[in-house]
């Protein structure tokens, strides 16, 4: 089943590749088409990945080590002379 499945996607992305090849005639060579190359070349090299996965035994995913974080404030000396991050240093030191 997986295996036509990919076949099935793989036929599916040629068809976008000569879709987003007629855009490409109709728009020209703008960043928006190339972008949309750049996703259909994408697509096809994650379906032949995953095809080349179909007989590999597939692994259960771990379990992610649950990290408890306190309500507790931290101390606000841990901050002292840091920046807000994307604000720019309005916080800036001086001497």
């Amino acid at each position: 089943m997986p295996n036509s499945e990919i076949i099935e996607v793989q036929r599916i992305v040629s068809v976008l590749r000569r879709k987003v090849a007629a855009l490409r005639l109709h728009f020209g060579d703008v960043p928006d088409v190339r972008r949309l190359l750049n996703d259909v070349e994408r697509l096809d090299i994650d379906v032949n990945e995953l095809r080349g996965n179909t007989s590999r035994p597939r692994r259960e995913p771990q379990l992610a080590e649950v990290v408890m974080i306190p309500d507790a404030p931290y101390n606000p000396d841990l901050w002292h002379g840091a920046d807000d991050e994307g604000v720019g240093g309005y916080r800036r030191q001086t001497g």
